[in-house]
């Protein structure tokens, strides 16, 4: 383990409507990804080249050619970027066409924006899967070395008992996303505390002196819901 951490999943956001681009980056943005937009296929053309995206979120009606086309021609570029179509086109042949040109996951408008954060984490994860076998996870600074067993924070080693590195660890592969009491214990201990939920808020406790001992925090408790690890909001 060197103690470097991995640069941030990279998202292009393929949308001619600026409103729709925009919403979208900054909902993946307050996710902890970094983004960038582009409202043509030619500019997301140029951008996969550029911007070096770990993953496309791509209209299909775009103003000069078909979001299909774009996949085409980044596919065919050598390209294994993955792909999420992003369309108010709905029928079963829209979306075998999207899947064959090379789509990882289609998605139609109207959409909430949870659904598709959690489309671009599963399509991450699935791609992530099969071409990483370092066993490193990180979100922004924190970075988990399975292999290691280690877990460092801007370089820094953490030293984490096994319940709190386990605990960590499911945040982390969560991130973004609220867990209860009762998933954390369901996922983390495994066993039933009788209705008992404390110790999760006291464990979060621990985490929270040794994660979040520089800025910004990233363990926050979500009142009457949960905890979720994540950047802080934007005032």
């Amino acid at each position: 383990m060197t103690g470097q951490t991995r640069r941030v999943t990279r998202i292009l956001v393929v949308d001619d409507e600026p409103y729709l681009a925009d919403l979208v980056a900054t909902a993946l943005r307050y996710e902890g990804f970094e983004t960038a937009t582009a409202a043509s296929g030619a500019a997301a053309v140029t951008a996969t080249e550029n911007f070096r995206p770990d993953l496309i979120v791509l209209d299909v009606i775009l103003p000069d050619i078909l979001g299909t086309e774009v996949c085409r021609k980044i596919r065919t570029s050598g390209s294994n970027v993955p792909i999420v179509f992003l369309t108010a086109m709905d029928s079963t042949e829209d979306k075998i066409s999207g899947l064959t040109v090379g789509g990882d996951d289609y998605v139609t408008k109207p959409f909430s924006l949870e659904e598709l954060i959690a489309r671009v984490r599963a399509v991450l994860r699935r791609t992530k899967s099969s071409e990483d076998d370092t066993g490193t996870l990180s979100y922004a600074d924190l970075v988990i070395d399975e292999d290691a067993y280690e877990v460092r924070r801007g370089g820094v080693l953490l030293d984490l008992t096994p319940t709190e590195f386990k605990l960590l660890r499911f945040l982390l592969t969560n991130a973004g996303r609220v867990m209860s009491k009762r998933q954390i214990l369901d996922h983390v201990w495994e066993y039933d505390f009788g209705g008992n939920d404390g110790v999760v808020q006291t464990y979060i406790s621990y985490l929270r002196r040794k994660v979040d001992f520089t800025d910004p925090p990233l363990i926050h408790t979500v009142p009457r819901v949960g905890y979720v690890l994540r950047l802080p909001r934007e005032a």
